[in-house]
């Protein structure tokens, strides 16, 4: 079967999705199926990765940070996207990443092609837009064609039943599966390094993460506990205010902020840390998502101090049965002073972050999801 995955991002570049689409495209090859990928050229400093795949990039707009987007630079990639899935060798399936926009032009012309597509909805882009400081007719026009895409699909992929119900509200009739979430675990393997006084937050921060509450409790966790760092690895519009609340609060000095590194860069990090912190920030459209940086922390065997609502509270509670996951608390930041000074004071062994480790590789590995993803994939493309 010929397949084709339509992503504005994919590995080598740093994130979720390029892991996330790198395994479902290995799990796609090893069953003996073609797969081309239309994507973006990587950021400078990279070069495509091919482990059996045509990876078919473009050249596209990127912002100061190097990463695509904003309306221009999904534009620079959605435009010529017509045309590259117009003249590709037509596939039996696609399976296309947000942005909608880009879910837009997969629909439009699979429409013409006659191709069917699988969407993958790990979120609601219209929903995490209403944080943005947006017009009202931004949003709506989002909405409209997210709900194009969303409506098109022959299939849609997620990770949470929360997010099927936005999927459902949003008007789409079709089959809608839950896969779950989880972290490479070629990427992440357990890892334990000499241990830091440190605690990383790695990933994206934009508004509905809410990662401010951190700057407020790391601030008052050291009153008590001096001599510690925050360090913030990743980008996002919010790192602006970030570095304003750390210099109100005096603490400027021990915070970090580091560009997005690539996993191999990161493991060191986590797996020296006393924790790493993620984030969903409370009353936003966002409260039924996975704090997906979450996975891969406990991949490495680091525990995760996560604060806010949604299922990765469920995620640690459940994990914390088996082994020492971390602390989930109140979006509060006496709750994450207090969460960090237990971090801290009664720290994971090496030996407990190693099982941590082997537990989350057995139950959350991005490997067992991407099958699922590609099955999904396979069956569409066969009926």
């Amino acid at each position: 079967m010929r397949i084709a995955v339509v992503s504005r991002i994919y590995r080598p570049e740093p994130a979720a999705a390029s892991l996330f689409l790198g395994a479902v495209v290995d799990a796609l090859l090893a069953e003996g199926h073609e797969v081309d990928v239309l994507t973006a050229t990587p950021p400078p400093g990279m070069r495509p990765e091919s482990r059996g795949e045509r990876v078919r990039s473009r050249r596209v707009l990127r912002d100061a940070s190097g990463y695509v987007r904003g309306y221009a630079g999904y534009m620079s990639f959605d435009i010529p996207l017509a045309f590259r899935l117009l003249v590709l060798p037509k596939p039996h399936v696609v399976l296309v990443e947000p942005p909608p926009t880009t879910g837009a032009v997969v629909r439009l012309v699979c429409a013409l092609r006659r191709i069917p597509y699988v969407y993958d909805a790990a979120d609601i882009w219209s929903d995490a837009a209403q944080l943005e400081d947006v017009p009202g007719w931004v949003i709506r026009a989002l909405r409209a064609v997210e709900r194009f895409a969303l409506r098109g699909a022959s299939h849609i992929v997620t990770v949470s039943e929360g997010v099927v119900r936005r999927v459902r509200e949003l008007g789409a009739k079709r089959a809608v599966t839950v896969t779950g979430f989880g972290a490479d675990v070629d990427e992440f393997p357990v890892t334990v390094g000499e241990r830091e006084p440190v605690f990383v937050y790695a990933g994206s921060y934009s508004p509905y993460h809410g990662s401010d509450i951190f700057i407020d409790g790391f601030a008052r966790f050291l009153e008590t506990h001096p001599g510690h760092r925050l360090r913030f690895i990743g980008n996002g519009v919010e790192r602006p205010r970030l570095q304003a609340r750390a210099h109100e609060l005096g603490i400027t000095g021990s915070v970090d902020y580091l560009d997005p590194v690539p996993p191999s860069e990161l493991v060191p990090h986590l797996a020296s840390a006393a924790a790493s912190l993620a984030s969903i920030k409370p009353d936003t459209v966002y409260e039924y998502s996975y704090a997906s940086k979450a996975f891969s922390s406990l991949n490495v065997g680091c525990p995760v101090l996560f604060t806010g609502p949604g299922p990765t509270i469920d995620l640690l509670e459940n994990a914390n049965e088996h082994v020492r996951a971390g602390e989930a608390c109140a979006y509060d930041a006496d709750a994450v002073a207090a969460a960090m000074a237990r971090l801290v004071d009664e720290p994971a062994s090496s030996d407990e972050r190693e099982a941590l480790g082997r537990w989350a590789a057995e139950h959350h590995s991005l490997q067992a999801v991407a099958r699922y993803v590609a099955d999904v994939v396979i069956a569409t493309g066969g009926r």
